[in-house]
């Protein structure tokens, strides 16, 4: 949601680069934004956070969104700006969504990686942290 808002608010000034006024305000909308859309879907046995900038799962599955997820997901946001700082976020933006990815979710085996290479502690840490 990050990198779409920001990738939106440059698209409005021709592609270039944002202040920092407005880059600061892009990343307190993207945070504070509705998070209803998101939810829990069970695929293969695992449970999953599925929603709207999110790999796709399996469209003919049970998906429940709402509950507590979305302000645990606007949480998770602000924790996110807040520990990395926005002139951060935004640089790494600039560098593109592989930098983005890199600095928010620490790498494809982090708190976004969608692979099976992550162990149950991992799982665990990210169940705690949400």
């Amino acid at each position: 949601q990050i990198e779409e808002q920001l990738r939106r608010a440059e698209g409005k000034v021709g592609r270039k680069a944002l202040s920092e006024s407005d880059y600061m305000e892009v990343l307190e909308r993207s945070c504070s934004q509705g998070w209803e859309s998101y939810g829990v879907q069970e695929l293969d046995g695992q449970k999953r956070l599925v929603g709207p900038g999110l790999p796709t799962q399996e469209p003919m599955s049970v998906m429940v969104t709402g509950g507590p997820w979305p302000g645990r997901l606007s949480k998770m946001c602000h924790s996110s700006v807040g520990e990395r700082g926005e002139a951060q976020i935004y640089g790494a933006h600039r560098r593109g969504a592989a930098a983005v990815r890199e600095l928010l979710c620490h790498g494809d085996k982090g708190a976004c990686g969608g692979g099976k290479a992550e162990g149950v502690g991992s799982r665990k840490a990210l169940q705690n942290e949400l």
